[in-house]
Formats: C-alpha cells, sequence, structure tokens
C-alpha cells in the first residue's frame, strides 16, 4: 500500500536525504525544511521503499504538501 509523507510546515526545501528505491526505516530523517530561520528535520513516519521523491532541494512547500510517496 502507497503512503505519502506530507511536510510539517510551510518553508523551504533545504535538504533531501532520500532516493527512489531506498530502503527506509521509521525515525530516519528524510528532509531537511527550513522555516523562520530554523530548521527542521523530517523523519519517516513508517518504513518502506522510496517510490518518488516529489521535492527538490529549494522547493517552496506548503504545510501538509506531500514530499514523498513510499511503495
Amino acid at each position: 500500500m502507497a503512503s505519502e509523507l506530507p511536510s510539517p510546515m510551510t518553508g523551504t526545501i533545504k535538504e533531501v536525504l532520500a532516493q527512489p528505491g531506498q530502503q527506509i526505516a521509521p525515525g530516519q530523517e528524510l528532509f531537511i525544511v527550513e522555516a523562520m530561520k530554523m530548521e527542521l528535520p523530517v523523519e519517516a513516519e513508517t518504513g518502506g521503499t522510496v517510490a518518488e521523491v516529489l521535492v527538490r532541494a529549494g522547493d517552496r512547500v506548503e504545510q501538509g504538501q506531500p514530499l514523498l510517496r513510499l511503495a
């Protein structure tokens, strides 16, 4: 069952740590989102395989916007 990882807040993607095909574990850092001069690591809620990364470093994202899809 595919699932999506949403952005926890509005901001800018500073770093993408996930790649398609990568196996991830719960709690693993996948993105760094920057907002209001703070950096927030975005962690995997569940384990699985990254099916698709939907954003790139420098992209502006809204709270709740999907960042990646898990297979």
